[in-house]
């Protein structure tokens, strides 16, 4: 009896130890989508000691806009969707941040309140990477510094985008070509269904429309036979259709 208790102790000991490796920086694959590829193996022990990894529930907020961030947030998994509030009281949704992604970055960098908020659209894990890390980093290591600038220079043209195609796409454009997005970045599920699923009221302030309006640009995509939904689920049935959408056919 004491023998199998030791046994077990020995082999939950182990399990904590392999756990503990997997998520430390220098062994984790999800630092070469960001800027932490840069960072030499010291820096990464460092990262590694003073980060804190959690879990966050579907629903549930990273940060608000207006807040005073004291370090970056890197997504190990999951999706958050980073959106604006508006005059109006209406969010804008800027940006869905992926596994991989570091947000919060462009806050901590330039020493302002966040410009955005961060929610999780589904289950997430992510890392809390203290400020004064990323900061002596920055002074120390000029790869790091390009790497940063490097992401942050994306998220500048993704932004451009965005804006150009609210301001020269109608909401039918807009719509068809958010359902495309889902796809190329986030693929389907085993029925043919998108795999991140948003409701219609974040698909409204992916496009900035009112939920109202998407909801019926939906049901007319269905009728044409564009979209297929079972409850929240959406699946593309005529890709090619929805593409001639976005161009304007």
């Amino acid at each position: 009896m004491q023998l199998r208790q030791s046994k077990h102790r020995t082999t939950a000991k182990n399990r904590k130890m392999k756990e503990g490796m997997r998520t430390r920086c220098e062994s984790c694959i999800v630092r070469q989508f960001n800027a932490l590829r840069a960072m030499g193996k010291e820096e990464l022990k460092k990262v590694s000691d003073s980060k804190i990894t959690k879990t966050v529930k579907k629903g549930e907020t990273i940060f608000e806009e207006g807040e005073k961030l004291d370090g970056v947030f890197c997504v190990r998994s999951g999706v958050s969707k980073l959106s604006k509030l508006s005059e109006n009281g209406k969010d804008q949704i800027v940006k869905l941040a992926t596994k991989g992604e570091v947000i919060g970055q462009r806050s901590v960098i330039a020493e302002e309140f966040s410009n955005l908020s961060a929610k999780a659209v589904d289950d997430m894990e992510i890392c809390f990477i203290p400020k004064d890390i990323i900061t002596t980093t920055l002074n120390t290591n000029p790869n790091f510094g390009v790497e940063v600038l490097r992401h942050m220079a994306h998220d500048l043209k993704e932004a451009d985008d965005v804006i150009v195609n609210m301001g020269q796409k109608t909401v039918k454009q807009r719509i068809a070509q958010a359902f495309l997005y889902l796809k190329s970045n986030f693929g389907e599920d085993k029925d043919g269904f998108l795999t991140l699923t948003l409701s219609r009221e974040d698909i409204a302030n992916v496009v900035g429309t009112a939920t109202e309006s998407c909801i019926r640009i939906i049901s007319e995509f269905k009728k044409k036979g564009l979209l297929e939904t079972s409850g929240k689920k959406v699946a593309i049935a005529d890709e090619k259709g929805l593409e001639e959408v976005v161009e304007g056919f």
